[in-house]
C-alpha cells in the first residue's frame, strides 16, 4: 500500500511540475516593444514608496494584457517641458520606443513660464518621437484658478490643440476623477498620494490600452 502512495504521490507531484511549466512565460525585456514615459514628479513616484505609483500599476497590467511591450520610466521629478526635450532624443536612441508618453508642463505652469515656451517644447517632444517613429500619448494637465482665469484657460487648452495639431492621443486630465478630493493628494496637496495611482493609471490605460491592441 505504501508504495502505492508514494508512487500516487510522486505522480501528483510531476503533474504538477507539468502543468507549471507549461505556463506561457513573458517575453524576454529585449524582445518587448518599449513604452518611454517621460515626465516629471507626478509619473516619478514623488513621496511615494517604491514601485507604487501609476506607471508601475500600468506595468504590472502589460504582463497580463499587452505582454509583448515593457515600459520605461524615465522621469525626474521638477523636470520642465524645456528639461523633457532636451533629453529626449538620447532616451529615444537608447530604447527606441514603439510609444513615447509624455506627462510634462505642470512645473512650466508652476513657475509662470511662458505657454508659448511649453507649446513649442511639447510640439518639438511630439516631432522627435515621431520622427523615429514612435506613437505619442499626450498626457495633459490642469492649473488652480488662482494663477489666473487667462493663464488657467489658456495652459488647459494647450494640450487637446497639439493633440489635434500633430494627430495624437490625448488623456484629457491626468488628475480626472481625483482632483476635488483632497484625501486623495499628499501633505502638500500637489501631489497625489498612493491610493490615487490607480485612478491615474487607469486614465492612461484608457488611451494607451488600444493604441497597442493595433
Amino acid at each position: 500500500m505504501w508504495i502505492r502512495g508514494c508512487l500516487a504521490a510522486i505522480a501528483l507531484c510531476c503533474s504538477q511540475i507539468v502543468a507549471a511549466d507549461s505556463q506561457p512565460a513573458d517575453p524576454p525585456a529585449e524582445a518587448r516593444s518599449a513604452i518611454l514615459v517621460i515626465g516629471d514628479s507626478l509619473s516619478a513616484e514623488y513621496g511615494l514608496r517604491r514601485d507604487t505609483g501609476w506607471v508601475k500599476l500600468i506595468a504590472d497590467r502589460l504582463r497580463t494584457e499587452a505582454p509583448g511591450y515593457q515600459i520605461l520610466n524615465s522621469s525626474i521629478s521638477g523636470d520642465t517641458t524645456s528639461g523633457g526635450r532636451a533629453r529626449l532624443p538620447a532616451a529615444l536612441s537608447t530604447h527606441q520606443p514603439r510609444v513615447v508618453i509624455i506627462e510634462l508642463g505642470s512645473n512650466d505652469a508652476l513657475r509662470g513660464l511662458a505657454l508659448a515656451a511649453t507649446r513649442d517644447n511639447l510640439s518639438a517632444m511630439i516631432e522627435q518621437a515621431r520622427s523615429r517613429n514612435a506613437e505619442v500619448l499626450l498626457v495633459g494637465m490642469q492649473i488652480p484658478p488662482n494663477y489666473g482665469r487667462a493663464y488657467t484657460e489658456q495652459f488647459q487648452r494647450l494640450f487637446s490643440e497639439l493633440a489635434a495639431r500633430h494627430g495624437v492621443e490625448l488623456v484629457p486630465f491626468l488628475l480626472e476623477g481625483m482632483a476635488a478630493n483632497m484625501e486623495l493628494f499628499q501633505a502638500d496637496g500637489i501631489h497625489p498620494n498612493e491610493a490615487a495611482q490607480a485612478i491615474l493609471a487607469d486614465n492612461v490605460w484608457k488611451k494607451l490600452g488600444p493604441m497597442l491592441a493595433r
